[in-house]
């Protein structure tokens, strides 16, 4: 009962520092602070060993997520679109290259969560890159097994793939973090006609657009192996064009009128 008081007064008192507007190093800051698995599951049943080790691997792919973006340094821009959409990339060491998507949409910040969250599922339905998105398994709260079949490209240059990932979501305060990266799962194997890609760690971060917080800034850090033999100008072009296609879809998506 104690630890959860705590836990509860530590969350109240982020919560508050969260909410003046911080920069890019402090939020980035205050979200790895905040997303320990003690304080995240405090109410939540036993997980067995295999789901553990599936929820490490979701804090990894954030935790490692931030970092990158963390470091502002050496990032050089391959496209801007003329609504100001821009993609930046940076060659790490241990990663390789990875693509950054700086977007502001007239939404608010819940809607955008709503829709790459909780209509995750519904993601073929509107993005052309995507051909589906299947939840395998879900673990606790904040932890899912995905499997992701992206859509035939252009004159099939790239081919066929498909992803199994670990995906986590964290939201503290006025910032969501979406996060995830490739993992195995048993019950997916791999499938007759694709290629099993790998990503990650990979994000998308969401917050509030300052002074207006009917629009949201969306961050989205982007790191794929597509395997098999492909030349890495065609990876390069393909990849910081996904993102460019995912921002104007996604607008589209919730541009569109709300059933009544």
């Amino acid at each position: 009962g104690l630890r959860r008081q705590a836990a509860v007064a530590i969350s109240q008192e982020l919560s508050r520092l969260a909410s003046h507007s911080p920069g890019p190093s402090t939020w980035i800051h205050q979200v790895r602070r905040r997303s320990s698995l003690l304080s995240s599951r405090l109410e939540e049943k036993p997980f067995s060993e295999m789901e553990m080790s599936y929820i490490k691997q979701g804090e990894e792919a954030l935790q490692k997520s931030l970092r990158i973006l963390e470091d502002q340094d050496d990032w050089k821009t391959e496209t801007v679109a003329g609504n100001g959409d821009k993609v930046l990339s940076k060659v790490l060491p241990d990663v390789g290259k990875v693509f950054r998507l700086e977007v502001v949409v007239d939404q608010p910040l819940d809607m955008v969560y709503g829709e790459l969250v909780d209509n995750m599922e519904q993601m073929g339905d509107w993005n052309p890159n995507v051909k589906e998105v299947r939840i395998l398994e879900k673990i606790g709260k904040d932890t899912v097994i995905t499997h992701e079949k992206a859509a035939a490209t252009p004159g099939n240059i790239v081919g066929p793939r498909d992803f199994v990932s670990v995906r986590c979501s964290r939201r503290r305060g006025s910032t969501c973090v979406l996060a995830g990266m490739s993992t195995t799962y048993g019950a997916m194997p791999e499938q007759e006609g694709f290629i099993r890609a790998e990503n990650g760690p990979t994000c998308m971060v969401l917050r509030p657009l300052p002074g207006s917080p009917s629009r949201t800034r969306l961050t989205w850090l982007l790191s794929i192996d597509l395997k098999g033999w492909l030349p890495k100008t065609i990876i390069n072009q393909v990849l910081s064009q996904t993102q460019v296609d995912f921002a104007k879809h996604l607008r589209q998506r919730l541009a569109r009128p709300v059933p009544v």
